[in-house]
């Protein structure tokens, strides 16, 4: 079991993960540090520090005494994302080792290695490998979708089942992946930090369900209003046509939709469980991670 005396920080912490995970890390007695670019607005739990990790020059005074960082950062929004993620990534894990952090924590990709990732996915490998390049053990935890109120995949979801009585989709919609509810994921966050057992691996976490993207479209339609959506695939819609049927029917915009599509037609399912050592516990279905979704967030079925 890791010390609570230990000091943790979540970089990320007003994003989608990290607003629910510092408050999870300050309920099992961690001192936290609230990482933001903007800390004199930060009003939730846990002490806000000012830091950005695109400059390194601010990483140093909220690394300070940081026992184990959590790296909840990513640029999917931009179309240069892979050269930012990739310096961000190599900035921090230098100033990481100067400050003597024992462990960093990222929440990276499912998919096999020797798959043709895409970019997204590709990415999030290469942050994996440049944040340990300096020699502070990382843990990784590859999630596909992460289903919760607030991200941007489950909103895309949600958004499509609300404002359409019937959808067209393309072939990609027929790809297998294994998503995750938000709340197992920070337990799994929260269950890996300054865990020894859990330094320098990499764990597959998912729910206990293996769905194509239709089926999470129909199952998401019947948690929201009860009916079944009918859905019709088509081979011709590329990704880039996607993007942009994606962000005039929701609110995601075209560079992150695109980002996002480029990753759907990859198989992304849980092959290793070994997570179940280091974290016990059963995950819950994805009917009740849109339940809880919609719960919190009740604009969907309005």
């Amino acid at each position: 079991m890791p010390s609570t005396e230990q000091t943790v920080l979540v970089t990320g912490a007003t994003g989608f993960i990290g607003s629910r995970l510092v408050p999870e890390l300050v309920d099992r007695g961690f001192r936290v540090k609230a990482m933001t670019r903007h800390p004199d607005t930060y009003d939730g739990p846990g002490e806000p520090v000012g830091g950005d990790v695109s400059d390194p020059g601010t990483l140093a005074e909220p690394l300070e005494g940081v026992d184990v960082a959590v790296y909840l950062v990513h640029s999917l929004d931009d179309d240069d994302f892979e050269r930012k993620d990739a310096e961000a990534a190599k900035a921090f894990g230098l100033a990481a080792a100067a400050s003597g952090t024992r462990q960093i924590v990222y929440l990276g990709g499912l998919g096999k290695d020797d798959d043709h990732l895409s970019a997204h996915l590709r990415s999030r490998r290469e942050v994996e490998r440049l944040l340990g390049e300096s020699g502070v053990p990382v843990t990784v935890l590859r999630a596909a979708i992460v289903v919760g109120a607030g991200g941007i995949s489950w909103e895309m979801t949600g958004q499509l089942v609300k404002n359409l009585p019937a959808m067209v989709v393309p072939k990609w919609a027929a790809t297998r992946t294994q998503p995750i509810a938000l709340d197992d994921v920070i337990r799994y966050l929260a269950g890996v930090v300054g865990v020894e057992d859990a330094f320098g691996r990499a764990f597959e976490i998912g729910g206990p369900e293996v769905l194509s993207y239709v089926e999470m479209l129909q199952q998401a339609a019947e948690v929201i209003d009860g009916r079944r959506v009918p859905i019709v695939t088509v081979p011709v819609l590329t990704p880039k046509l996607s993007s942009y049927w994606i962000s005039f029917v929701t609110n995601v915009d075209t560079t992150t939709g695109r980002n996002l599509i480029d990753s759907m037609g990859t198989e992304v399912i849980v092959t290793d469980h070994s997570i179940r050592d280091v974290v016990p516990g059963e995950p819950i279905t994805y009917a009740e991670a849109v339940r809880r979704a919609v719960e919190e967030d009740p604009s969907l079925v309005e």
